[in-house]
């Protein structure tokens, strides 16, 4: 199964971090491969989740539960439905030294066709990483904007 990493200091509190990482309604506004994101139950502990993202020209569309942990700051995700057979990960924000904090974006995923897995993991794999990487930079630019 095909796995994607990617991390990121950011020069803001651990708080004020999460509090962004947990903020999914505003993603569309700060990332452009985001279209639209739709909670769909609220909730402290576990909420649900509609998403639409743009992925190399094509639309990726799923719902998903989330979990979070705010003691140990971390929201982790898994697919109710959607376009890919599995999508789960988890974001985790730990307070470093100086008022740092280092934001990690951990997902799992398969795309359901095994006859062409071999094909399109990696250039999946590579796809999904720009999209990490543009929404970890997103979560950069917001936090330090919320000062």
């Amino acid at each position: 199964m095909p796995q994607i990493v990617v991390d990121m200091h950011i020069q803001a509190p651990a708080d004020r971090v999460w509090r962004t990482v947990v903020d999914i309604e505003r993603y569309p506004e700060s990332m452009s491969s985001v279209r639209w994101v739709e909670l769909l139950e609220p909730g402290e502990e576990t909420r649900r989740s509609r998403w639409s993202i743009t992925l190399k020209g094509s639309i990726l569309e799923w719902e998903e539960r989330e979990t979070l942990d705010h003691a140990e700051r971390v929201m982790s995700f898994q697919q109710l439905s959607g376009d890919m057979e599995l999508f789960e990960g988890a974001w985790r924000v730990t307070e470093e030294p100086g008022g740092r904090t280092h934001v990690a974006l951990t997902i799992d995923f398969e795309i359901g066709i095994p006859l062409l897995a071999q094909m399109l993991n990696p250039v999946a794999q590579r796809s999904l990483k720009e999209n990490c990487t543009e929404m970890l930079e997103g979560i950069e630019r917001d936090a330090l904007a919320a000062r």
